[in-house]
């Protein structure tokens, strides 16, 4: 007997159909804009619409801004260490948080906290104050805000929309914040060029305007009903626990880990390529953001047509991914390297949509701010040591070398937390190689 593992809902170790039983009908697809039907979520996304834009501008500028002051990949590395590192140490204490309060609340208070920590950055740059201390300060005060306003962000999903448009509605997430970074790097680079990086901190800082203003007007009546967390001893090791329990969170929040510490490395892989390899400026580092957005806009938009995702298809994308970054790195010239910047995007954006709706929707709602928070822990709170790292690599041997490793390490992952996740939950892996036959072959073991 072969099956596919799917997320369809919480589940438990036992979480595929036992032999003989079919499993309730799933479509697999819906409408690719299915969740914008529902106000409150139009309105969220009209608002972050706008500030993801502000948010890549100010991206772009920041490291861009560092690398001019320092020269250095490593300053740029050290710069996304501070601004994620707050994630590995205060993460779960986040995800508490918003499991605990209402999360438009938080949101409102973060989104105000932001777009402050802009118009600073803003400020300190177009008075000529600026240096690279300062970034990192500015930079480590958004990874503090992060902590609360990503799982907020992430578990708000579940409040706005029913769980039928979940995956949808994350999907559709991913691609505004992909159509941004398609939008936003070209208008930083143009901005930089022009006047300047402290204007494209200035658009930012306004930004938050949008999205504030559609929390407001929200309503609240429209909201799902969403268990909270009572206060008690034990929560976050409780999140913990629930994790470990059911391999198809825990074997894809370990292969998140490898992903975002070595495989979501772009800033210090374009600032050396588009400075040192293209010999460009800023205005080519925005492009190849772009270019990168492209592929992964259209990776967003896919998923967002499907209503399943299986967990062999998860781990595939992964090392499609993995195998992407490695081509990439032996290709010299700029006009094939931009399609397959694009390619690349695609497949990363794919996996990373995949990965975030399947966990979200095999989590109990009231667990799902922990679980996301640990969720966001390993891929972004993995990002100071990967940044750290491959920002050595890059400076020290090459951006060809570090994209060839990092391309390794994450196809490597794919394939053992692949084997991972089927031996915990008992089911075998078979390969066939014959011509006409399921090349890779799923089977529940035999108790």
């Amino acid at each position: 007997m072969t099956e596919r593992l799917t997320a369809p809902g919480p589940a438990g170790p036992g979480d595929a159909p036992a032999p003989g039983q079919r499993k309730a009908a799933t479509p697999e697809r819906t409408k690719t804009f299915a969740s914008l039907r529902v106000r409150n979520y139009r309105l969220y996304f009209l608002g972050a619409l706008i500030s993801n834009n502000g948010t890549w501008m100010q991206r772009i500028a920041q490291d861009w801004l560092v690398f001019s002051l320092t020269g250095s990949s490593f300053a740029v590395g050290v710069t996304t260490a501070l601004q994620f590192g707050p994630m590995l140490f205060f993460g779960l204490l986040g995800g508490l948080i918003a499991d605990r309060y209402p999360q438009r609340r938080l949101l409102l208070i973060t989104q105000v906290i932001l777009g402050l920590l802009a118009t600073t950055l803003a400020v300190i740059t177009l008075t000529g104050v600026v240096q690279v201390n300062y970034i990192y300060l500015v930079a480590l005060g958004l990874g503090l805000v992060t902590v609360i306003d990503n799982p907020a962000r992430q578990t708000f999903v579940g409040v706005m929309v029913p769980q039928g448009l979940m995956r949808n509605a994350v999907s559709l997430n991913t691609g505004n914040f992909q159509l941004a970074r398609l939008t936003g790097p070209a208008i930083a680079g143009l901005l930089i060029a022009a006047v300047g990086p402290g204007w494209a901190f200035a658009v930012n800082g306004a930004s938050f305007v949008a999205v504030i203003g559609g929390l407001l007007l929200m309503r609240p009546a429209e909201f799902q009903p969403l268990e909270r967390a009572a206060r008690g001893r034990g929560q976050l090791r409780e999140g913990l626990k629930y994790v470990a329990a059911r391999p198809q969170l825990l074997w894809t929040i370990a292969l998140v880990f490898f992903i975002g510490c070595f495989g979501f490395n772009f800033p210090i892989i374009l600032t050396a390529y588009a400075g040192v390899i293209f010999h460009g400026g800023p205005g080519l580092y925005g492009w190849l953001n772009s270019t990168m957005a492209v592929g992964s806009l259209l990776g967003a938009l896919i998923a967002a047509r499907r209503a399943t995702a299986s967990m062999s298809m998860l781990f595939a994308m992964a090392g499609v991914f993995g195998a992407a970054l490695m081509v990439l790195g032996v290709v010299p010239w700029l006009v094939t390297f931009l399609p397959l910047l694009a390619l690349t995007g695609l497949a990363g954006v794919s996996f990373n949509t995949m990965a975030n709706s399947s966990v979200q929707l095999a989590t109990d709602p009231s667990l799902r701010g922990r679980v996301m928070s640990l969720y966001f822990l390993v891929m972004m709170g993995s990002t100071p040591i990967g940044s750290l790292t491959v920002g050595w690599i890059t400076e020290h041997w090459g951006a060809h070398v570090a994209l060839l490793i990092t391309g390794a390490i994450c196809g490597l992952a794919s394939v053992g937390c692949g084997l991972l996740a089927a031996r915990q939950a008992g089911i075998s892996v078979r390969v066939d190689p014959r011509r006409g036959h399921q090349h890779l072959v799923l089977a529940r073991r035999n108790s």
